[in-house]
């Protein structure tokens, strides 16, 4: 009987062991494949980056080749805009001056 108890006994130390062992190599995959996805996943958020960084290049270069178009043509319609000022001014400075002049030189009691 007493060997019977040792002998369960050791049996069940071999099993306590044996799934320990199974417990170990579980947890060390299970950390595995937490690792890999990690780097998988630092890989795909890399590419994402740069994919997203091309883009952000690319519509800044765009706007930016875009900005001189627009500086030039903010130019003309300024000069346009000057040139029809002056036009204006010089048609009716004439008559703003004769009337300036009737309102200075007319004296009202």
């Amino acid at each position: 009987m007493a060997t019977r108890g040792q002998g369960g006994i050791q049996q069940l130390l071999a099993a306590e062991q044996e799934a320990q062992h199974i417990v170990n190599a579980a947890r060390n995959a299970k950390l595995a494949r937490l690792k890999q996805a990690k780097e998988e996943a630092e890989k795909e958020i890399a590419a994402y980056r740069a994919q997203v960084e091309a883009e952000f290049q690319r519509k800044l270069s765009e706007s930016s080749g875009d900005s001189g178009a627009n500086v030039k043509r903010l130019e003309v319609e300024t000069d346009a805009k000057i040139a029809h000022l002056k036009e204006e001014c010089a048609r009716i400075s004439y008559d703003v001056v004769d009337m300036l002049l009737k309102h200075v030189t007319t004296v009202k009691n």
